[in-house]
């Protein structure tokens, strides 16, 4: 059974309310300029696509990164045949480009039955020559546009008794609450991180505080009640985000080549959002998709299942042992349930069997022999 939630309307114009971290200062009534996404009121049951309940099979994937000759001739070389009946959730980061962002989502649609995306930075930069935006935000409505015109889903909706439920984000600085690394040349986030310059917001946006998170976790505020309808109707549910939701889904600062990565990965408001939608104490049936960071990931954390299955870069994929080009699209449920633990995960498979440590700021080899220490 596909049950479909039929778009009516919505504005942003609407604060935010019911989640206590929503904080007065983002009122969303003084941006002029609303995101394009729709409201969903009615329900409709058309005649199920894929058989009995058991039949439905659920693929996940993000960092898709097709501005890469080598990425988009992967997505092209996708079986049209293998998932004629399937779904696809594509987790963000499908190109920088409007041109690639559709070609690629159009080989994914003829691919697969059903595609949900959910927006990444990378699909929101607008330094492309040719691509005239005033804003990110422009942008962003530019690209849901084009989901419609393709059929691809950022709605909410039930398929054969799988709730899937897309969460809009970004990050903030703040979600990183562990130990620095002192005495190291780290480059800025300015320098590191090519957001900064590459997205433009209007001038109430900003990546350096929590206007961002927050005017992004508030566009989710309009399918608030379907989501309800779907916590009603069914108790297997999968959401997904391009952001990640919690900093131990990030390997410890000492591990990573830039230390600082945890300041531009994640949000709090995302995982409140996502426990609203799964419970607090999670459940056998709740799972949660994410992307941004590459690194390939399938953790229990707190009763929700998180998974990251990234394509990422080609430099990537050749250096790490779970790059993801022979095992992707990764299938997190079919005949009826969620999937066996997806392996190898280099990193969530150590931290199994290694405690967190984030107060121990000693520099991990690989790491070290790339930073001069003062």
């Amino acid at each position: 059974m596909f049950v479909r939630f039929i778009p009516a309307c919505m504005s942003l114009s609407q604060k935010p309310t019911n989640l206590n971290y929503l904080s007065d200062h983002i009122a969303l009534h003084n941006y002029k300029r609303k995101i394009r996404t729709l409201c969903t009121k009615r329900l409709q049951i058309p005649p199920s696509t894929s058989g009995d309940a058991g039949g439905l099979r659920v693929f996940v994937l993000s960092d898709l990164h097709t501005d890469y000759a080598e990425n988009m001739e992967w997505v092209k070389s996708i079986s049209t045949a293998r998932h004629k009946k399937d779904v696809l959730l594509v987790a963000g980061d499908v190109a920088e480009t409007y041109d690639n962002f559709v070609l690629t989502m159009r080989l994914l649609k003829d691919g697969f039955e059903h595609v949900f995306f959910i927006p990444g930075n990378h699909d929101l930069w607008c330094r492309r020559d040719g691509e005239d935006y005033e804003d990110s935000l422009e942008k962003l409505n530019r690209l849901l546009d084009a989901c419609r015109e393709l059929e691809v889903e950022t709605n909410p909706m039930v398929i054969d008794g799988l709730g899937i439920i897309p969460i809009f984000s970004w990050y903030h600085e703040s979600f990183d609450r562990e130990k620095d690394v002192a005495g190291l040349r780290i480059p800025s986030l300015e320098m590191a991180c090519k957001d900064f310059h590459a997205c433009k917001w209007p001038v109430e946006l900003s990546n350096r505080d929590t206007s961002l998170a927050l005017y992004f976790d508030a566009i989710n505020k309009k399918n608030m009640n379907v989501i309800k309808e779907i916590q009603r109707a069914t108790s297997q549910i999968i959401t997904f985000s391009h952001f990640v939701p919690r900093q131990e889904l990030c390997p410890e600062k000492r591990m990573l080549f830039y230390p600082n990565l945890p300041k531009i990965i994640g949000s709090d408001c995302l995982e409140v959002r996502i426990r609203s939608i799964h419970r607090s104490q999670g459940s056998a049936f709740a799972c949660h998709v994410f992307g941004h960071t590459h690194f390939c990931w399938d953790a229990v954390l707190d009763g929700i299942r998180y998974v990251q299955a990234p394509l990422a870069y080609p430099r990537e994929r050749k250096r790490r042992m779970n790059g993801g080009e022979n095992w992707l699209p990764f299938c997190i449920f079919s005949d009826g349930k969620f999937a066996d633990k997806l392996s190898p995960c280099y990193w969530s498979d150590y931290y199994s069997a290694n405690p967190r440590t984030p107060h121990n700021t000693e520099l991990a080899p690989w790491v070290a022999r790339f930073y001069k220490q003062t």
